[in-house]
């Protein structure tokens, strides 16, 4: 059974995007069929796999200008990673949506036909609450939170938890969150007061596994790969596929849980 898990902040520079490269390519790397979706105009996903970001890709999907299987890629270094590309043109999105019949659930059909060729699909949002992000929420199995060690990054989850609700409440009543995973951690009192805040309001949602800021991981888009093909001995290759791992045992837990 397939999932797609979307990959939601609407604060930038929380490590979203890195968060969807590196466990997407973690998740691969162990064997499981995976499909990274680029739905940020800034298509920072896409460059940091390596891809070129004027391709046709979501945009002429959602417009009905492409199927998904025609303009998906895979990756030249993984095996069982793929690509979903995005590009500049996607910012036309949040306005076209909403003129389109059914514009809540675009994004569920496009997903409807090819979900079920992989383990686990991926959405890497905008840093935004806008229509195209109510619209992966509306297709998402569960939602992943990046959230960065410092404060200011804990102000805006408010605002991304009660769009969850109400997507919930009405569009996706299936949604569910994935759990908070701490990012750009460094060892000092601040950075430990944050994590344990958000241990402490969240609870078990909040993965064990702790991104510690790396230079490894920030050098590693300029050059279109992951971290662990770029360094596998980096801190941030051991931090991503220990997370990939995490999130496995997770899934097999609450799989277990479910079919009782």
């Amino acid at each position: 059974m397939s999932k797609v898990i979307a990959l939601a902040n609407q604060k930038g520079g929380v490590g979203k995007t890195t968060t969807a490269i590196n466990l997407a390519a973690s998740l691969a790397l162990l064997g499981k069929k995976v499909l990274l979706l680029d739905a940020d105009p800034q298509a920072n996903a896409t460059s940091g796999l390596g891809f070129d970001i004027d391709l046709d890709g979501i945009y002429e999907c959602i417009i009905g200008e492409k199927r998904a299987e025609d303009v998906i890629l895979q990756s030249p270094d993984i095996k069982k990673l793929w690509l979903l590309p995005s590009s500049m043109n996607l910012v036309a999105a949040d306005t076209e949506l909403p003129q389109m019949e059914n514009g809540h659930f675009v994004m569920k059909e496009l997903l409807s036909s090819i979900r079920d060729k992989y383990d686990y699909i991926f959405i890497d949002c905008s840093p935004s609450l806008g229509y195209t992000t109510v619209n992966i929420l509306t297709a998402a199995d569960t939602v992943l939170i990046p959230v960065q060690c410092e404060y200011l990054a804990l102000e805006g989850l408010s605002k991304l938890l009660n769009t969850i609700r109400i997507i919930k409440g009405g569009l996706n009543p299936d949604l569910e969150i994935e759990g908070f995973v701490l990012t750009m951690y460094m060892r000092n009192r601040l950075n430990n007061q944050v994590a344990a805040e958000v241990r402490e309001h969240f609870g078990p949602l909040a993965f064990d596994t702790v991104i510690q800021r790396n230079i490894r991981l920030g050098e590693a888009p300029s050059h279109g790969k992951p971290v662990m093909l770029y360094d596998a001995s980096a801190t941030g290759s051991t931090n991503y596929l220990m997370l990939a791992k995490e999130l496995l045992k997770r899934n097999r837990k609450r799989a277990k849980q479910e079919s009782k």
